[in-house]
């Protein structure tokens, strides 16, 4: 008789399952470590399925500068391998890929931006892959907006001394379910700044991973986002450092109000033993507002080496400071407009992360009439 030697779960990040197969993944059933939180029953056929064949997102944008192209090709090669069976949904379910590329040493004066507008209908795959050549110095905002069921990938790959501001912005209109990967391979001495922002829809679960490939590599993570009554809003990061004298910074923040809101953040910060003169840090900070909201705030560092330059993480979550509201409306501001000010200068520093100015303004003024629909 012969006895099969069972394999021990995975006891670190890196060793997590990874396959192109959706079928290698087994079926979720909510019990797991990287799906406790979530509430599966809503994210519908992108748990259930092996396949999906609603349409995507339709692509827009508008001019593009010298050194630019937007196209749609049928296969590329990928730069995510898949971890968890919706991100390996996404891969073999997707029609296709946007392919977003930048030449080298370009520097377009204005920021490249993409529409992603959903239009319903059944559950679907998408795929985006952006490639900024080495030297390049680039702008790209993604804003994700309309309705969908949506698994989706997006690839970034910066060259040698690259430097890429990223924005992404979820602004889905209500009802809308999305589970997105998004995978930062950081060139050496690039630099990659990468905001992320989460407003609309009803469920949104947000996974961002970053490698370097060389030494000086720089990926800071910025993230903003506002839950509302009944909306479930999900980010998750793996900062995986293996590579020497590289840096890393994550800063989350987010507001909370009405029944049943919930946010969910996990920051997991890998440093390999080969990964000596790492400098990293993390934080997460979530202001309630109201009553019966949740947030859920998670820091790990994991840290297989002693020889880092530096390595910390911090979370804190507060309900409204009434002292701070107070001391603004003994100064004549109406309570709704103090509000208004405590949470804006909340997420000051996130919102001035991005660098137009129409965007960031449209951001600032949704935040506020958030605050002021509720409190109506």
């Amino acid at each position: 008789m012969t006895t099969e030697a069972i394999a021990p779960p995975p006891s670190t990040k890196s060793q997590v399952l990874r396959s192109f197969d959706v079928n290698d993944f087994p079926a979720l059933n909510g019990l797991e470590e990287e799906w406790r939180f979530t509430p599966l029953k809503r994210l519908g056929d992108l748990v259930t399925a092996s396949s999906l064949s609603g349409i995507a997102p339709a692509v827009e944008h508008g001019d593009l500068p010298a050194g630019v192209t937007v196209s749609h090709v049928d296969s590329a090669d990928a730069v995510l391998t898949p971890f968890d069976r919706i991100s390996a949904l996404a891969y073999g379910s997707a029609d296709g890929v946007t392919l977003i590329e930048v030449a080298p040493e370009t520097e377009p004066a204005e920021a490249v931006v993409l529409r992603l507008v959903g239009k319903g209908g059944d559950a679907a795959a998408a795929r985006t892959l952006v490639k900024v050549g080495a030297f390049a110095k680039v702008t790209i905002i993604v804003e994700q907006t309309g309705t969908a069921v949506l698994a989706d990938n997006i690839e970034v790959v910066t060259g040698d001394s690259a430097q890429l501001t990223f924005v992404t912005v979820a602004e889905w209109d209500a009802g809308a379910v999305q589970a997105q990967h998004i995978k930062l391979v950081v060139g050496k001495d690039a630099r990659v700044q990468h905001v992320q922002v989460a407003l609309g829809g009803d469920l949104v679960r947000q996974f961002t991973s970053v490698e370097y490939t060389g030494r000086g590599g720089d990926a800071e993570l910025w993230g903003l986002y506002f839950a509302d009554a009944g909306q479930h809003f999900e980010h998750r990061q793996l900062v995986d450092h293996s590579v020497p004298d590289c840096r890393s910074y994550v800063g989350y923040r987010g507001a909370l109000q009405g029944a049943s809101a919930k946010t969910v953040w996990v920051g997991d910060v890998l440093i390999r033993a080969t990964a000596t003169g790492t400098d990293t840090y993390e934080i997460n900070r979530n202001l309630i507002l109201t009553d019966g909201a949740i947030a859920h705030s998670v820091p790990n560092l994991e840290i297989e080496t002693g020889e880092v330059a530096g390595a910390g993480h911090a979370s804190a979550t507060g309900r409204f400071d009434d002292e701070q509201l107070f001391y603004l409306m003994a100064r004549g501001i109406p309570e709704g407009e103090a509000r208004k000010l405590v949470v804006r200068g909340f997420f000051a520093e996130l919102l001035n992360k991005i660098p137009v100015e129409e965007l960031r303004e449209r951001l600032g003024d949704a935040v506020e009439a958030r605050l002021a629909e509720y409190a109506s």
